[in-house]
């Protein structure tokens, strides 16, 4: 591997390098959750819209299977008068836990002086990376078939820095801020990720071509870190090729690397290639903490509380946060589960093409995942 330089070196240090194959820290560093006897205690934000119906699915099935988690729970509302108080109470828990399942919190609109609190969330708690996990589900048909790649996002700046002014009425500035510390950083989770999961190829995304500058910095930082990796395949492609080429030729993608605004764009496109934004699990993770979410981030408040929504990917979400926390045997079991129920075709909630309600879904991954355990 070629010699990092004195800043690439800092950077790599303070990234907190050691992944397991799960995607997260090792046992040995990762916090795993408060532990009280040999049960665990995470947080748990649902969030606004179909939040708490996909944290009550979880909460039936780790019932179901005597799951030894206990939740700490944060009701947490973007739109309510008493959000800010919410977020501390989120972040103390947070910081007491280690370990969390959220929801997606809204963010008031029209709001110029308010960043998002899922944006907040994550700078306070230095979350600095955002992955999303799209695969293709057996048993599911769609346009293309094996689609298996993962979008690392770099989620602490960029155009969610939330640094916007009004330079003359009309006239607002917005401002995206690439640095090379994080840029460096985010490379080398993407680079690593490969490394443990066995992937060969990273594709770094970026408009290079246009923002030269800041674009160009992020670029030449993922070039950097390329060669501390000679056995793992690095390319580029600009956001709006890779845009096309995603919906095209998903195939080609493996690990996907990019600054915050592409992420998020790329990492919807995946979930709709695979079937559906509830069959597409994430997580954030930083040097102190694991924040598990699914990996589209929608409220679907236009069918919240109409017992419709798609809880697998919330459900997949859970697992691999078992699996972080130790609990292998749980974590595979609803994962298997999830994945037959899929496979048989029986129960499916609307936006896949069927009729069930979330508790349909809920029960028989439930009753999937015991049949697993034992």
């Amino acid at each position: 591997a070629a010699r990092a330089s004195g800043s690439l070196a800092h950077a790599l240090r303070s990234g907190a390098a050691a992944f397991s194959l799960t995607g997260v820290r090792s046992a040995s560093t990762a916090p795993t959750g408060t532990v009280y006897g040999k049960r665990r205690t995470v947080t748990l934000i649902p969030g606004d819209g179909i939040g708490p119906e996909l944290a009550a699915s979880v909460r039936t099935v780790f019932s179901t299977l005597q799951v030894p988690v206990d939740f700490e729970e944060i009701n947490f509302q973007g739109l309510s008068p008493n959000a800010d108080k919410s977020l501390e109470e989120a972040l103390f828990s947070m910081r007491r836990n280690g370990v969390g399942l959220k929801g997606v919190i809204e963010t008031p609109r029209g709001l110029g002086s308010r960043r998002s609190y899922n944006m907040q969330l994550r700078l306070k708690l230095n979350l600095f990376a955002n992955v999303i996990q799209c695969k293709s589900f057996p048993g599911f048909s769609t346009r293309h078939s094996d689609v298996d790649f993962v979008v690392v996002r770099q989620n602490t700046e960029g155009e969610y820095s939330g640094l916007e002014h009004e330079i003359v009425p009309g006239v607002v500035e917005s401002l995206k801020v690439i640095s090379r510390t994080e840029s460096l950083r985010i490379a080398k989770y993407a680079f690593d990720y490969a490394t443990l999961h066995g992937r060969s190829k990273v594709t770094a995304i970026h408009k290079a071509n246009i923002m030269k500058q800041g674009d160009g910095l992020f670029l030449e930082c993922c070039k950097e870190v390329s060669a501390l990796y000679p056995k793992i395949t690095f390319d580029s492609m600009i956001v709006d090729n890779a845009s096309m080429q995603m919906v095209a030729k998903p195939k080609q993608f493996d690990v996907v690397v990019t600054p915050n605004l592409y992420g998020t764009i790329l990492g919807n496109i995946g979930a709709g290639l695979v079937g559906s934004a509830g069959f597409v699990p994430g997580f954030n993770i930083g040097p102190e903490f694991v924040l598990f979410e699914v990996g589209a981030r929608h409220t679907a408040s236009n069918i919240a509380g109409r017992n419709q929504a798609n809880s697998l990917g919330m459900l997949l979400a859970s697992a691999q946060m078992l699996h972080h926390l130790g609990l292998h045997s749980e974590g595979s079991a609803i994962d298997k589960a999830v994945h037959s129920v899929v496979a048989e075709g029986k129960i499916r909630t609307p936006d896949i093409g069927g009729r069930s309600t979330t508790q349909d879904l809920t029960a028989a991954v439930a009753d999937a995942a015991l049949k697993a355990l034992n």
